[in-house]
């Protein structure tokens, strides 16, 4: 309880400062010489009228009211809040308004509203007719209908429920869906209204013959794993929609367009044209960045994304900052089922200069992914790591196989610049001194993040990183790369990288058999690329639950979006310590 009491104290002074951020940041509502205000409503409807009350353009020019604007905005006052209202439910709103001036000499226009009884639904009739009147999914969605009797009537709700019947209708493969009848009969006196709908389903298309166009690079077999559906098929905007992304995803092709028009089946089956043109498929990308954890970066990436001519995929990656330098290859060839489904063989060489150790680590593994749908990936792996490292003045070396399961899912609303999303990682790996291990163990690793989007522009990111080992002997039996540590740009912020876990007696961090990290972190978008945001973080690695010391840090930092993913500026402070001290972390990349 301790942690989470000082947590509450120094967010609110966190939490202060990035208010003064967005508030130096956003427009001072006081500077206007004009403005509304709204009272009597609240919810949907005090939303809907102030969107339809926002002072027109060219009524403010140069911080001068334009007069004749002003009079004729104040005059529609009426007739746009009852515009505002009547998709709600509400037919026969009061307005009031009067115009005042505050001390300061702003004017003040104040619009009393009182709503007055809504319009409730007393009838719905929604029929099906043709051949897919009996089809399961479309009687379904009839009847879940967002709209029920006695409910206020509400076009948002009137339409969404609409539209998405025929949009299943449509997915279903009846292309020739239309609705015959689509009307609300309002009775204002009586505050009522009526729900007509009939949906004439026509008969179901399917598709027909698949044909690549324009691309001789890659075989037959390798482009039909990217397509969602096949020929004979119920014919579904959805699936066509959703090949044309696993095309455009695959980065082999700069421009994908598929041509299925219901105009030109026969006998209602769709030709499907799908027209490439292919990317060059072998790049060298060079890089550089930088990152508090380990430096400033050089990168170089060579890929070809045809090996073979068969589609298969080679990376190669050079990568070399002041405290790691890594060289590593992938080949990566499909297996059949999903796009996702393929073998990776990996090989690399990384060398880490840090504070608690040196060490080089060469890594030889094998690895079968397999999608699970909706963005899960599964993956059984063997890994071969000979690793030599010096340790507090001492030397050691280290060579085992070692075992695992892989589980991850992303899922995100943009990926350039996502408002909404969740992101979890799991593993489960082990070794034994049969496979030549110092000692046997089992160890399962974790985390997540979720992003969600609040109010007026905010959002709040939970994050978690769980490690666990089990181990009888002491945790120095493991090589250093399979303990686990904390701090650094994606853990406990305010401590430098990897330098929080339990010590030798000598004082120097050896890390530990076990992990608990968690953050709280709001974020404030100022514009479409730029956001502020203030954050908490709590966390250590350890051995056992008694010798568990959380270090704590909080802090402010500064977004900026790019296509490579948003640059982080985080400056933090230790918090419950002696003499605490603050830590700048710079780092780039997607957090979800």
């Amino acid at each position: 309880m301790r942690p989470f009491i000082l947590w509450l104290k120094h967010w609110k002074r966190w939490f202060g400062i990035l208010f003064v951020f967005t508030n130096l940041a956003s427009p001072v509502l006081g500077a206007d010489p004009i403005r509304v205000v709204i009272e009597g409503l609240e919810g949907e409807t005090l939303k809907n009228t102030e969107a339809a009350l926002t002072l027109p353009s060219g009524m403010l020019q140069d911080g001068v009211v334009n007069q004749t604007l002003r009079d004729i905005f104040e005059r529609q006052i009426p007739e746009k809040v009852r515009q505002a209202l009547e998709p709600l439910g509400y037919f026969g709103p009061q307005v009031k308004m009067n115009a005042e001036k505050t001390p300061e000499g702003q004017e003040v226009l104040r619009v009393v509203v009182v709503p007055g009884e809504p319009v409730r639904i007393s009838r719905i009739d929604i029929k099906i007719l043709g051949p897919g009147e009996k089809e399961k999914g479309l009687r379904d969605l009839a009847a879940a209908f967002p709209l029920k009797v006695g409910d206020v009537l509400h076009q948002g709700k009137y339409e969404g429920g609409r539209d998405g019947l025929r949009s299943k209708a449509l997915d279903l493969g009846y292309l020739g869906a239309k609705f015959i009848t689509h009307l609300i009969r309002v009775h204002r006196g009586e505050l009522r209204a009526e729900i007509e709908l009939t949906l004439e389903t026509g008969l179901q298309f399917r598709y027909g013959e698949i044909t690549f166009e324009g691309s001789t690079l890659y075989p037959q077999s390798f482009l039909e794993r990217f397509l969602d559906f096949i020929p004979g098929e119920l014919y579904s905007y959805t699936k066509t929609y959703q090949t044309q992304l696993n095309l455009i995803n695959s980065d082999r092709f700069s421009s994908v367009t598929i041509e299925a028009n219901p105009e030109e089946a026969r006998d209602y089956i769709v030709p499907v044209k799908i027209k490439l043109e292919s990317s060059p498929p072998k790049r060298l990308r060079p890089g550089v960045g930088y990152a508090t954890d380990t430096g400033a970066r050089f990168s170089l990436r060579y890929q070809d994304l045809n090996v073979f001519r068969r589609g298969h995929d080679f990376n190669a990656d050079l990568s070399i900052a002041e405290r790691r330098r890594a060289l590593s290859a992938l080949y990566s060839f499909p297996n059949p089922g999903h796009i996702e489904n393929r073998t990776n063989l990996k090989t690399g060489l990384q060398q880490e200069l840090l504070k608690p150790y040196d060490t080089w680590l060469f890594t030889l593994e094998a690895e079968r992914d397999r999608s699970f749908g909706k963005g899960r990936v599964g993956s059984a792996y063997l890994q071969f790591r000979q690793e030599n490292f010096e340790e507090a003045g001492q030397e050691g070396k280290s060579s085992l196989i070692l075992p695992g399961l892989r589980f991850t899912q992303r899922q995100v609303d943009d990926i350039l610049r996502p408002r909404k999303g969740f992101r979890y990682y799991l593993e489960l790996r082990g070794s034994t001194d049969y496979l030549g291990a110092e000692t046997n163990f089992g160890q399962i690793l974790a985390n997540g993040d979720l992003l969600l989007p609040l109010p007026y522009g905010f959002s709040l990111i939970p994050r978690v990183q769980l490690g666990a080992t089990w181990q009888r002997n002491p945790v120095t039996d493991l090589p250093p790369t399979l303990r686990f540590y904390a701090g650094g740009d994606r853990s406990v912020r305010g401590y430098t990288y990897q330098s929080l876990g339990p010590k030798d007696e000598a004082g120097n961090v050896i890390g530990g058999k076990n992990l608990l990290v968690g953050s709280l972190e709001i974020e404030y978008a100022l514009s479409k690329n730029w956001a502020v945001a203030a954050f908490y973080d709590v966390g250590n690695a350890f051995n056992n639950t008694n010798n568990l010391r959380l270090a704590q840090g909080a802090g402010i930092g500064i977004r900026y979006y790019t296509l490579a993913g948003p640059i982080r500026i985080d400056l933090a402070r230790q918090i419950n310590v002696d003499d605490p001290g603050f830590q700048l972390h710079i780092s780039l990349g997607f957090a979800l």
